[in-house]
């Protein structure tokens, strides 16, 4: 038994911020973010709109797409480091607004990598038949964690939801999946306080997103490099075998490496981090919504999503669409 998707749906904020408009917020260019990171514009959520309003759009998108009764829906994850309280679960609200009663519905936080992780856990349900008809969604308001005078930062995340519905099926969906994690790097890229430790830092504003990119990014290469070859193996195929590479949408320089890995032209690597910038969790179901609307993905391919995120986390999940 397989964890097939059968529907994807995304969700982006209306309010764009672009490049352009950075230049009037901090000490940057379009020229400076475009070289370094790919990134064109990002969206913004509004004032009052919550990380669960993105993934219920998202949400209602991929059960369209699928073309099922929400009431099949056994089981509901979101990925999200940014969710609307501390509690219930942002699935939980999201389980209350689609008027599904009963079954499981948890968060996941493993950052970027959030996404990958719930595919994961989904396709355990699902193999071993606790679990018929999931639904997974990556959502994040990451621009309500940035630090608006820190160009190193607030130029690389927006705001986004991506959403998908899997089934139980005979026909190969996911192949294998593989997540790590090591809390040695951690320091390289975190949120700095929380709810019991350095609260005043929560109650003054200033819970930001701090990163030391240089070092993230030699680390993601590595550990991005070696996920590939994992996961080849584990499934006894070639680097010709991959039709699509889908990757956490965070630079096109890193994106970019994944893709020289797999012998892969950059015209089979989905990218939208040049439109999105990283929306963290939401980054890989949004990128493969907008491949497999636009019909670069069809049927039967073989997709190969990867990501890598703070903690550090990382991790790849194989399938066939």
């Amino acid at each position: 038994m397989y964890s097939r998707i059968i529907g994807t749906g995304s969700y982006l904020p209306e309010r764009i911020l672009t490049n352009t408009d950075l230049e009037q917020i901090v000490d940057t260019s379009d020229e400076w973010i475009r070289t370094r990171t790919g990134i064109e514009k990002r969206h913004v959520a509004n004032d009052g709109e919550t990380t669960c309003d993105l993934a219920e759009k998202a949400s209602r998108a991929a059960i369209d797409a699928a073309d099922i009764d929400v009431k099949n829906i056994d089981l509901i994850i979101v990925a999200t480091t940014t969710p609307d309280v501390i509690f219930p679960s942002t699935a939980c609200l999201l389980q209350q607004r689609l008027n599904i009663h009963g079954c499981p519905a948890f968060d996941i936080q493993a950052v970027c990598t959030g996404f990958i992780y719930a595919l994961s856990v989904v396709d355990q349900f699902i193999r071993n038949s606790s679990a018929k008809c999931a639904l997974v969604v990556g959502s994040e308001t990451l621009t309500r964690i940035l630090d608006w005078e820190d160009r190193s930062t607030c130029v690389l995340f927006g705001d986004g939801a991506g959403a998908v519905i899997l089934e139980a099926s005979e026909t190969p969906g996911i192949l294998s999946s593989h997540i790590h994690a090591d809390g040695e790097y951690q320091e390289l890229l975190k949120v700095p306080a929380g709810i019991s430790s350095d609260y005043d830092l929560v109650k003054a504003g200033k819970a930001f997103i701090k990163m030391q990119g240089n070092e993230v990014f030699k680390v993601a290469v590595n550990t991005l490099g070696r996920i590939v070859d994992e996961t080849l193996m584990a499934n006894e195929m070639n680097k010709e075998d991959i039709d699509w590479l889908v990757p956490h949408q965070a630079n096109t320089r890193i994106i970019s490496a994944t893709a020289k890995k797999l012998d892969m032209s950059m015209d089979k690597v989905v990218l939208t981090v040049d439109q999105h910038g990283n929306t963290s969790a939401a980054s890989v179901p949004l990128a493969l919504d907008v491949a497999i609307k636009d019909g670069r993905i069809k049927r039967n391919d073989t997709l190969l999503l990867e990501a890598f995120g703070g903690g550090f986390t990382w991790g790849s999940v194989l399938m066939k669409y």
